[in-house]
């Protein structure tokens, strides 16, 4: 017997992207270089000039999104097309780019989701200023924030302050941090963490402040993290790793306040972050008013092989599970435990704002591509969010990774996410032509249905 759907109407269902890893236009409509224009391109891969060129084939790609179903979809806006330094005056040309680019898909149906911020900081204000390990990058990113509330308030209302804001104490750069002349790494690593969470609470306040009933999320990558073996010291490790990997921040996000966990650690070495006048009531007065997560893997933790006061490097992976291509496990099961322990925390409603697998790709010779692991894999995950809603999680939206085919954050193309194969290589741009794979009318029928037709069929294996 059929059970009635637990996904209400009006329930969020498309795809995510950045504008950075989609757009290309990177010295076009005003816009100043940023951090990623700047990275050094490793043999073999792609940079992101052209990207996808979504900045030119946003209309027919909005088509295909709206042939699909969307009625969501997730990008960002880039800083520096805004700022083309990141300060001064915004770039109109720029602003008009996104105006346009809103319309489109409103016109179509399909509700933008936007993040301010994801990896892509103007290159000067890294340059001129040491990215967010400056105040100045704090103040000059509410104010970016601000111009972008007030131009598109009446057309955007889910929004994201910085994407996967937990990877900021491992991934410094991607916040425009060089750590050349630091006295203690660590210490800087805490205070850039801190300036971040300052600029997110600064954000909700404009938010809430310029445009009512707008909605804002701190986003973390979720992965989920079990004990390497039942052994009370591995509990122990695998507790302490999911309280620096993820709780930390939503934390801070939710409750507006740091966690003793993390205070009792700083004080006890020394490095806690200076706080200026004003920030501890900044960070509680301006919560989120929604959890947004990626989620793609899971792994373990052995005490055995944490180093030092290093707890991350006792994450290993879990034999129980297979991986894909570049060593991620595979485990539905884990975004149900991600989702309802999030929601046993901190009784927000969720938005799954990234899920999906990457695949090496080429089309047949039907121009397709048979994904039938790329439907496997979605429909397993969609399959877990379900029951964890049937057990009173309240999530509100599910955003694969991808639409269209785009280009990794760390440089690979053939790492292909999408429902749609873009036709080119890594540094081959051939036509840019689309194709739409199987997957395509497979997410088709369960937006269709929302989320009740999954087309069960049997497991298959990846290539």
């Amino acid at each position: 017997m059929t059970k009635t759907s637990v996904i209400p109407e009006g329930f969020l269902w498309g795809g995510a992207v950045t504008s950075f890893q989609t757009e290309g236009a990177w010295d076009e409509g005003g816009k100043g270089p940023s951090i990623v224009d700047a990275r050094p391109v490793k043999e073999g891969q792609s940079d992101w000039k052209t990207a996808v060129d979504f900045y030119h084939r946003y209309k027919e790609d909005i088509a295909l999104f709206k042939e699909m179903g969307f009625n969501a979809y997730r990008t960002s806006i880039s800083w520096s097309r805004i700022f083309p330094d990141g300060e001064g005056e915004p770039n109109e040309e720029g602003l008009q780019f996104y105006d346009d680019l809103f319309d489109e898909m409103l016109a179509n149906g399909i509700q933008p989701v936007i993040t301010l911020y994801h990896f892509d900081l103007p290159l000067q204000l890294a340059k001129k200023y040491n990215g967010f390990a400056s105040r100045k990058v704090v103040d000059l990113f509410d104010k970016y924030a601000r111009t972008v509330f007030a131009r598109y308030g009446e057309k955007v209302k889910y929004w994201l302050t910085f994407n996967e804001q937990n990877l900021v104490l491992t991934n410094l750069q991607y916040w425009g941090v060089s750590t050349d002349e630091a006295d203690n790494e660590e210490a800087l690593r805490y205070q850039v963490t801190h300036n971040s969470f300052i600029a997110h609470a600064k954000a909700v306040k404009a938010l809430h402040e310029l445009v009512p009933g707008g909605q804002m999320a701190g986003m973390v990558t979720y992965m989920t993290t079990y004990p390497n073996s039942c052994l009370p010291e591995d509990v122990i490790a695998n507790m302490k790793a999911k309280e620096l990997l993820v709780d930390f921040y939503l934390d801070v996000f939710a409750n507006g306040e740091y966690p003793s966990y993390v205070t009792s650690n700083l004080q006890r070495k020394g490095i806690m972050p200076h706080f200026e006048e004003g920030d501890a009531e900044l960070l509680k007065e301006n919560t989120v008013d929604y959890i947004s997560i990626s989620y793609y893997q899971s792994q373990t933790v052995s005490s055995e092989k944490v180093k030092e006061d290093a707890i991350i490097s006792g994450i290993t992976p879990n034999p129980n599970l297979k991986a894909n291509e570049w060593g991620w496990a595979i485990d539905p099961i884990g975004l149900r435990v991600s989702l309802k322990d999030m929601y046993a925390r901190y009784r927000l409603p969720i938005f799954i704002t990234e899920n999906g697998i990457g695949v090496r790709e080429e089309l047949n010779e039907n121009n397709t591509v048979e994904d039938d692991y790329r439907i496997d894999y979605l429909r397993n995950h969609i399959n877990q969010v379900k029951l964890a809603m049937e057990e009173g999680v309240e999530v509100f939206g599910y955003l694969t990774w991808g639409s269209t085919d785009l280009i990794s954050s760390g440089g690979q193309f053939e790492k292909r996410y999408g429902f749609i194969y873009v036709n080119r290589g890594e540094s081959d741009l051939r036509d840019l032509k689309r194709y739409k794979k199987k997957s395509f009318n497979w997410y088709k029928q369960v937006i269709a249905t929302n989320g009740e037709n999954l087309e069960e069929s049997e497991t298959v294996t990846l290539p």
